[in-house]
C-alpha cells in the first residue's frame, strides 16, 4: 500500500472510503453532501426499526406497523419511501384484489441493516449503564 505524508505531517492512504477519512476530508460535514440525507434516513428513529424488522423477513405494511410499536401510519409509509428512494427496500406491488403489497431489503438494505443492528445491539447491551448515566446527569 503506497503510503504519503502531507505538508502537514498527516499519513494518508489511497483508501479514502472510509468513513473517518471521509470526514476528515469535510465531506460527510458539508451541507450538501448527498450522503447525509441517506444518514438521516437510515438512521432516523423509524429507519433503524423498519431496517431492523424487514432483516428477519419480507412483511406487508400492516404486519410492519404492528411489529414498530408507536409508528404511525403515515411515518412508516415516508420511511418506507424514503428507505425505497435510496435503494434499501423493495416495494412489491401484486395486481389483485384487495391490494396486496409486500416491503423487502435489497441487497444492499441487509448491508445496512447488519450495521444498524450493531449499532441496536450495542444499545440494548449497553442499556443499563446509559441509563445509570443518564439518572446520575439528571441528579446534578
Amino acid at each position: 500500500m503506497k503510503v504519503s505524508v502531507k505538508a502537514d505531517k498527516q499519513m494518508t492512504t489511497p483508501d479514502n472510503s472510509t468513513l473517518l477519512n471521509r470526514m476528515r476530508r469535510g465531506e460527510l460535514l458539508v451541507e450538501a453532501c448527498p450522503s447525509r440525507e441517506v444518514l438521516k434516513h437510515v438512521t432516523s428513529r423509524w429507519g433503524v426499526l423498519v431496517l431492523l424488522v424487514l432483516e428477519t423477513r419480507v412483511h406487508r405494511f400492516s404486519e410492519l406497523r404492528r411489529a414498530i410499536g408507536g409508528v404511525s401510519e403515515r411515518m412508516l409509509a415516508q420511511t418506507l419511501q424514503w428507505l425505497e428512494a435510496d435503494g434499501l427496500v423493495d416495494r412489491i406491488a401484486f395486481d389483485v384484489v384487495p391490494p396486496h403489497v409486500e416491503y423487502r431489503l435489497t441487497p444492499l438494505g441487509c448491508e445496512a441493516a447488519e450495521k444498524v443492528r450493531g449499532l441496536a445491539d450495542w444499545i440494548e447491551d449497553s442499556l443499563p449503564r446509559i441509563l445509570q448515566a443518564q439518572e446520575s446527569r439528571s441528579r446534578k
